[in-house]
C-alpha cells in the first residue's frame, strides 16, 4: 500500500511552524551550545510535524458539520434597500479676478 504525498498545506503549515517556532524557541531559550540548539531544533520538528498531521484530516470536521442537525428555515421576506439621494449643494460661481 502506497503512502499518500502531504498536500500543499501540510507542507506549508508544517514549513511555517517549524521555522517560527525554532526562532521563538531560540530567543526565548538563549540556548547557545550545540545540546541547547539541537534540542530546539528537534522540539520544532516534532511540532512542525504535529501540525502538519493536524492539518490531514480536515475531513473530520467537515463530517462533524455535516452530521449537524440543519437550522429551522425561517420565514424569509425581501429586504428593500433604500439609498438616500444625495444631498444637493448650491452652486458656487468663481470670483471674477
Amino acid at each position: 500500500m502506497a503512502m499518500p504525498r502531504p498536500t500543499v498545506a501540510q507542507l506549508v503549515y508544517g514549513s511555517c511552524t517549524v521555522i517560527f517556532s525554532t526562532f521563538a524557541l531560540l530567543l526565548l531559550s538563549g540556548a547557545s551550545s550545540a545540546v541547547g540548539v539541537a534540542v530546539v531544533a528537534v522540539s520544532a520538528l516534532a511540532l512542525g510535524l504535529l501540525v502538519a498531521m493536524a492539518v490531514a484530516h480536515p475531513r473530520r470536521a467537515v463530517a462533524a458539520v455535516a452530521s449537524a442537525p440543519p437550522e429551522p428555515v425561517r420565514s424569509m421576506r425581501p429586504v428593500r434597500a433604500t439609498v438616500p439621494s444625495p444631498a444637493r449643494e448650491p452652486v458656487r460661481e468663481r470670483a471674477a479676478s
